[in-house]
C-alpha cells in the first residue's frame, strides 16, 4: 500500500497537476505518516505473533538440562515422594510458597489453582489439566512446558527455564504441592 501511494505521489499526480503539492503539502505529509504508523503497527502487531510461533517450534529441537544441584535434606512433616525413585522427596507447603512467590513469573501468576487462590487465565486452569496427573508428568510439565500444550493454548507461552531457575528440591516440593492440590 505504501509503495503504491509513493507510486502515485511521485508519476501520476505531478503529470496531472504541474504544481503538485503546491498548497496541499501538509495533507501530503500527514497521509504519509499515517501510511507509516499503520505499516509499523501491522509489522508489529503481526511479527509479534509470527515471532511466537517461530521460537515456539524453534524450542522443538532437543534440549539439555544443566547438571543436578544437590541439596540439603529438609526436615518435613507432610512429605510426598514425587521423584519416582532416586530424587529429592517433595513437601508440599514448601511447594505452595514456590508456587504462589518463589518462581518468577510466580505460576499462580498466569495459572488458576485454587489450592493456591491463584486466578490467572494465561495459562490452563491447572485444577482442570493437573487432575489425575503422575509426578512425572507434572514435573515435566515444569521444566518443559511445551512437551505437550493444553487443549487452547500456544507453545512458547510458559517460561522455560524454571527447571533452571529451581533446584531439585524446589521443583520436587512445587511437584508435591501440585500433585496434591489436583488430586
Amino acid at each position: 500500500m505504501l509503495v503504491g501511494f509513493a507510486l502515485v505521489v511521485a508519476i501520476v499526480l505531478p503529470r496531472r497537476n504541474a504544481s503538485f503539492p503546491g498548497r496541499h503539502v501538509g495533507a501530503l505529509l500527514l497521509v504519509a505518516a499515517l501510511l507509516i504508523i499503520a505499516m509499523l503497527t501491522a509489522v508489529e502487531v503481526f511479527g509479534e505473533s509470527h515471532h511466537v510461533e517461530s521460537a515456539a517450534g524453534e524450542s522443538g529441537g532437543a534440549q539439555t538440562e544443566p547438571a543436578p544441584t544437590p541439596s540439603p535434606p529438609m526436615e518435613t512433616t507432610a512429605s510426598t515422594d514425587t521423584s519416582g525413585g532416586g530424587g529429592p522427596t517433595g513437601d508440599p507447603a514448601a511447594g505452595k510458597e514456590i508456587f504462589m512467590t518463589t518462581a518468577q513469573p510466580p505460576c499462580g501468576s498466569c495459572h488458576t489453582l485454587a489450592a493456591a487462590n491463584a486466578t490467572g487465565q494465561v495459562g490452563p486452569d491447572l485444577d482442570q489439566v493437573l487432575k489425575g496427573k503422575d509426578a512425572a508428568f507434572i514435573h515435566e510439565s515444569i521444566v518443559n512446558p511445551d512437551a505437550e500444550i493444553a487443549s487452547g493454548f500456544t507453545a512458547g507461552v510458559m517460561p522455560a527455564d524454571y527447571g533452571e531457575q529451581l533446584d531439585d528440591q524446589q521443583l520436587a516440593d512445587l511437584v508435591a504441592f501440585l500433585q496434591q492440590a489436583t488430586s
